[in-house]
């Protein structure tokens, strides 16, 4: 499995409007996502957190700047490559209501025109590691908010992506639920070994799954700074009350402060 590190060049980005001025989003970022780690991106309201993930995806086009993708090749030499394969979880949960559990997690595989014996096989195990087997003839609307959550897990999972994308996925959920998700999540992706590009507002749930956080400054979005987060693996909840955490949330709270502050003044 070749693992991707990504990395951002001088992006910035402006939406334009007829009915209004131009906004520039975020402006000269450039970053680095590790390959086969977690790295988080916070920042304040409007800083241009869901517009980079946007252009790491490929579904919008930067202003300026450049996206590259680069891995190591079989003698060990780290090279340019083509995009990877991405999935990406959103916040809003998008199931599709009149499929099944088994049926959404299938439907990009379907897409793909796997057939249906294969996609079928691959969307059990998906569901099954994220810890919802026996709901596979379920509808959404059978499923509590956490559950619609995980299907959107196992969605992307499936697909096997070299690097996972993931938008405020916990955002919708109530505070217990999303404790619980993040568990889940910091168990799945340690065993993945994939490269995951997590954009939260919350620096617990940053500090708590990732390798690496960057921090943007109020919009337009600039990288204010960036940290390692040195916590020992695997992760349960408990590590929330190792002092290294508490120092780590705080030094990223005061670099954000000043920038939640500014993004609250407009």
């Amino acid at each position: 499995m070749q693992l991707y590190e990504v990395l951002a060049d001088q992006i910035s980005h402006q939406w334009t409007s007829k009915n209004r001025p131009p906004t520039l989003a975020i402006d000269n970022v450039s970053c680095a996502f590790p390959a086969g780690k977690v790295t988080a991106i916070v920042g304040p309201s409007g800083c241009g957190k869901s517009t980079l993930l946007l252009i790491l995806r490929g579904l919008i086009e930067s202003t300026q700047g450049a996206i590259r993708f680069r891995y190591t090749n079989g003698s060990g030499a780290i090279v340019d490559g083509a995009p990877a394969r991405m999935a990406t979880v959103w916040q809003s949960f998008n199931l599709l209501p009149w499929r099944t559990v088994l049926d959404n997690v299938a439907f990009g595989l379907e897409l793909a025109s796997v057939s249906k014996e294969e996609r079928y096989a691959k969307a059990h195990e998906a569901i099954k590691a994220v810890e919802l087997g026996g709901f596979e003839g379920h509808f959404p609307s059978q499923l509590s908010g956490g559950m619609r959550q995980r299907v959107g897990l196992a969605r992307g999972l499936v697909m096997s992506p070299d690097i996972l994308l993931l938008d405020e996925p916990f955002g919708a959920l109530d505070a217990q639920t999303r404790v619980y998700m993040q568990e889940q999540l910091a168990g799945l992706v340690e065993t993945a070994g994939k490269t995951v590009i997590l954009v939260t507002h919350s620096i617990e749930e940053a500090v708590f799954l990732s390798d690496h956080v960057i921090v943007m400054t109020a919009r337009p979005g600039r990288v204010a700074a960036t940290r390692d987060i040195p916590l020992p693996r695997p992760r349960a909840i408990e590590v929330q009350n190792d002092p290294r955490f508490s120092a780590l949330f705080t030094e990223i709270y005061d670099v954000l402060r000043d920038e939640v502050v500014k993004s609250m003044m407009g």
